[in-house]
Formats: C-alpha cells, structure tokens, sequence
C-alpha cells in the first residue's frame, strides 16, 4: 500500500508527457491528504489530457476530507463496489499520478525502513487512478481527490520485499505510454493486461530513511 510518493517534477510533463503542468506550491513528497498533480481527461475539451491539483485520498461527496487518510489506495478487486470509489469507477473518472518514485517499508532488518522505488529507465512512474470531485470542500470550495489502484502482488521479486513479514504483498498499477489514453479514456478498465505486476526488471530500488520532521506543514501541504 503506498502512502508517500514523490510527484514528478515540472519538466517531466513537458518531456515525457508532453503537458505544461502549472506552478503548484506543494511539498516535494505526498502523503495521504497532500496536493498533488494528477492527468485526466479534460472537461472542456474531447481528446485533451488535462493536468491539476488534487488531494491525495479519495473524498467521496457525503465524506469528511479526514477520509483521505484511508482511502490513498484502492484494491482494483473491490473498487467497483466500495462506497468510497463506486461511484469514480462507474463514472469512468480515471486518472494517471504521475510520480518521480513510490516509498515503502522493508523489515528485512526487523523494522521497517523506508525504501524507495522508481523506473530502471530513469522516467516517470505513471499510476493508475480514479478522481471524485467534491462540491464543498475546506473554505466551501470545490475538492477534487484521487486514489491509487493497487493489485496483488505476492511473488513479485521487487514487491515481496516490502510490507510487514506475512502480509498480503501489493503493488501499484503501472501505466506505459501507449496505454495512457485508453485509461484515460476508459477503454482499459476490463483489460486484464492492465492489472498485471509490473515487470521486477523495469524498477530499481534503494534504501531511503525518512529524515526526522520531512513533512511539510500547512494547508498547501495538507487540506486536513
């Protein structure tokens, strides 16, 4: 389950997802009720891909924002029927979270110690996930939230090292460029290509202690 991530830097969109992404004053890492910038399709436009803001944790409408700190994940075997993504998922609001690399815990030491993940090519992580929109977010201004699929992944050479010794090994679903606009567009959600592990051999990983008092504080940091 990944709760901190590092979104991608500004010149990523520009090079690998061909987007000007707008100046968002958010923390270098994301946690569970962070800003972060996501990719969906536009609402104004039909075949335009769109970059914004939005809450890492999926806030459903009838939801309080502190809900975000529980649903950053979905599992893509029960989001079709959970309240807090049914109703994204039905909608076909997906989204891509475009990430630098994903952080988890490795008790291989006997305590958890943050590692990081990232691409062996060096480019953006690009996960798959829904977005719900919120009309009376903090201040009454609109929200729009997000979470991230998720898939098992027991076995995996990569994933099998991190989580808590006899836990249910997962992993993020990761996008390649040709299947950006097909999610996006919906046309990937029955694909079963889609919900496969990510190769081991594509990611690279490294040992990533989060330093004492990282995270950034205020509400460009957090809504919650």
């Amino acid at each position: 389950m990944c709760a901190n991530y590092t979104p991608s830097k500004r010149e990523a969109f520009s090079h690998h997802y061909g987007l000007d992404r707008g100046i968002f004053d958010n923390p270098a890492e994301a946690f569970p009720g962070y800003l972060a910038p996501i990719l969906r399709e536009s609402r104004e436009t039909v075949g335009q891909v769109e970059c914004l803001n939005a809450v890492f944790g999926m806030v459903p409408h009838w939801a309080d924002m502190k809900l975000a700190r529980q649903t950053y994940n979905a599992r893509t075997e029960t989001v079709a029927s959970k309240a807090s993504f049914r109703n994204a998922w039905k909608r076909n609001q997906f989204c891509i979270i475009p990430a630098e690399n994903f952080y988890e815990p490795n008790y291989e030491t006997g305590k958890p110690v943050r590692w990081r993940i990232a691409h062996a090519e060096q480019r953006p992580l690009s996960i798959a996930g829904i977005w719900e929109w919120k009309a009376n977010g903090p201040d009454d201004l609109p929200v729009i939230s997000f979470s991230m699929l998720t898939i098992n992944a027991d076995g995996h050479a990569v994933m099998s090292r991190f989580h808590k010794p006899g836990d249910e090994k997962r992993m993020l679903v990761l996008l390649d460029p040709e299947q950006y606009q097909p999610w996006l567009e919906g046309a990937l959600v029955n694909d079963p290509q889609v919900y496969q592990p990510y190769p081991s051999e594509r990611l690279v990983t490294e040992e990533a202690p989060l330093p004492p008092r990282t995270k950034a504080k205020g509400v460009q940091a957090s809504l919650l």
